[in-house]
C-alpha cells in the first residue's frame, strides 16, 4: 500500500491529522472485486450453464449501480459525514463478497455484484476524505496514491482469482470479504471523522451558485469537450478488452482460471515495471501529447493483432504490450483534460472522466458480452482496435491540442 506523506506537518489546523493507510486497503479492495473475477470467467460460464452475453451483464452490473448509487452515498457523506458512510460503504463490500463465496447460482452472483454496486461507494468517499484531510499543496500526490493501488489491485486480482479458482467461488469471495472486515477494523480505529459538524453547517450558499456557473460554462469549452469524447472511446475500447479477456483466452486457447491468472498477473507485473521505469523518460523525450500518440497508436496495433492471436506466446505478447500501452495513455490523458480548464473547472471537468470510466464499465463489458455470444472471438480486437483507432485519430485536430498548450504555457508564465 502506498504510504502515508508528511502533508500533515504545514501546521494547517483546519485539516486533521490521520492516517490514510486504511482508505488505501478499502480502494484496493473496492477495485479487486472486479479484477478477481476475471479469471474465474470462464468456469462461471461453464459451471453456471450460461453465456456471454450473461456474463457480460453479470460484470456491467455492479458499474451500473455504482453510477446510481455512489452520487448518492458521496451527498450522503456531506449530510451526515464521511466516516459513518465509509463504514457502510465497506460493509455493503464485506457483505457482497460473503454472497459471492457461497454463491450456488447465477443469479446470486448477480445479487452479490449488485450489492457491491449499491454500496460501492469505496472510491468517491475516500476522494472526499483525501479532500478534507490533505492541504492543497499535498492533494496531488495523495490522489496518484489512488491510482497506484488501481494499479496494485489489477495486479493481484486475477492472480489472486486464479490461485483461489480451485477451490470455487468460496476461496476468493472469503479472501476478498476479509479484506473488506479489515479495512472495516481500520477505519472504526484510525479514521476520524474529517466532515465535521462544523465543517457541514459552513457550506455555503455561494459556493452551489458557483458550481451551477462553473457546470454551465464547461459545457462551452470546446477543448475540454472534445478531449472527454476522445476519452470515451479509449474507456470503451480498453474495458472492452478488459472484460472480455478472459473468455477470449478460454475459448481460442483452452486456458483455465489459473492459466488465465498467470497471464494476467505477468501483465500486470509489465504495467508497472513500465509505469515506474520508462514511462517518465518517455514522457520528459516526448511530451504530453506525443507520448498519448504513442500509447494510442499502441493500442490500435495491439487490439489488431489480439484479433489475429492464435497461439499462448503471440497472446502474451499482446497483454505486454497492451501494459504498455495503458502506462503511456492514462496519465497524459488525465493532464491534458485538466489543462483544458480553469482551475475552479478542475472538480467538474475531472467528475465527467470518472463518469465516462464507470459508463465504460458498463457499456465495454455488455458490448464484449454481445461479440462472444454472436461473433468470432477475434472480433473483440477488432472492435476495440476501432475505437481506440477513433481515439488516435481524434489527437491530430491541431487546433485543440494548440489551444491546451497556449494555455498551458499562459498559467505557467502566470505562476
Amino acid at each position: 500500500m502506498p504510504q502515508e506523506d508528511d502533508f500533515n506537518d504545514i501546521g494547517m489546523s483546519e485539516y486533521p491529522k490521520i492516517n490514510l493507510n486504511p482508505l488505501w486497503i478499502a480502494v484496493f479492495t473496492d477495485i479487486l472485486g472486479f479484477s478477481i473475477l476475471l479469471p474465474i470467467l470462464p468456469a462461471i460460464l461453464t459451471n453456471f450453464n450460461t453465456n456471454a452475453l450473461v456474463i457480460g451483464f453479470l460484470l456491467s452490473i455492479n458499474a451500473i449501480f455504482t453510477v446510481i448509487f455512489a452520487p448518492i452515498l458521496g451527498k450522503l457523506s456531506d449530510k451526515y459525514g464521511r466516516r459513518p458512510l465509509l463504514l457502510i460503504s465497506q460493509a455493503g463490500t464485506c457483505v457482497g463478497f460473503i454472497i459471492l463465496a457461497f454463491s450456488t447460482n447465477i443469479w446470486i452472483i448477480f445479487i452479490s455484484r449488485i450489492i457491491d454496486g449499491v454500496f460501492g461507494g469505496n472510491f468517491p468517499i475516500a476522494k472526499a476524505i483525501i479532500g478534507d484531510a490533505v492541504p492543497p499543496k499535498k492533494r496531488s500526490i495523495q490522489m496518484t496514491n489512488i491510482g497506484v493501488c488501481h494499479t496494485l489491485a489489477s495486479l493481484a486480482g486475477p492472480a489472486i482469482g486464479g490461485l483461489l479458482s480451485i477451490w470455487g467461488l468460496f476461496a476468493p469471495g472469503i479472501f476478498a470479504a476479509s479484506l473488506s472486515g479489515l479495512t472495516m477494523i481500520m477505519t472504526i480505529f484510525y479514521i476520524p471523522e474529517t466532515w465535521t459538524k462544523e465543517k457541514r453547517l459552513k457550506l455555503k450558499k455561494e459556493r452551489i451558485q458557483q458550481n451551477v456557473h462553473v457546470k454551465f460554462s464547461i459545457r462551452k469549452n470546446n477543448e475540454a469537450f472534445y478531449l472527454l469524447i476522445q476519452f470515451g472511446f479509449h474507456t470503451l475500447s480498453f474495458f472492452l478488452y478488459i472484460s472480455s479477456i478472459s473468455l477470449f483466452a478460454a475459448v481460442v486457447f483452452g486456458f483455465n482460471a489459473q492459466q488465465i491468472g498467470i497471464y494476467l498477473m505477468i501483465s500486470g507485473i509489465f504495467r508497472v515495471v513500465i509505469r515506474f521505469t520508462i514511462f517518465k523518460p518517455i514522457l520528459k523525450k516526448l511530451g504530453e501529447i506525443n507520448t498519448l500518440k504513442v500509447g494510442l497508436l499502441s493500442f490500435v496495433i495491439t487490439f489488431i493483432l489480439l484479433g489475429f492471436s492464435r497461439d499462448p506466446v503471440s497472446f502474451m505478447i499482446i497483454l505486454i504490450l497492451v501494459s504498455f500501452a495503458a502506462s503511456l495513455t492514462r496519465g497524459p490523458f488525465n493532464s491534458l483534460i485538466s489543462q483544458s480548464v480553469s482551475p475552479k473547472e478542475q472538480g467538474i471537468v475531472n467528475g465527467y472522466a470518472s463518469s465516462l470510466d464507470s459508463f465504460g464499465q458498463i457499456l465495454g463489458p455488455l458490448l464484449g458480452g454481445l461479440i462472444l455470444y454472436i461473433f468470432h472471438p477475434s472480433m473483440i480486437g477488432f472492435t476495440a482496435g476501432i475505437f481506440s483507432l477513433i481515439a488516435f485519430v481524434m489527437i491530430f485536430n491541431a487546433g485543440i491540442y494548440i489551444t491546451i498548450i497556449k494555455s498551458r504555457d499562459r498559467k505557467a508564465k502566470e505562476t
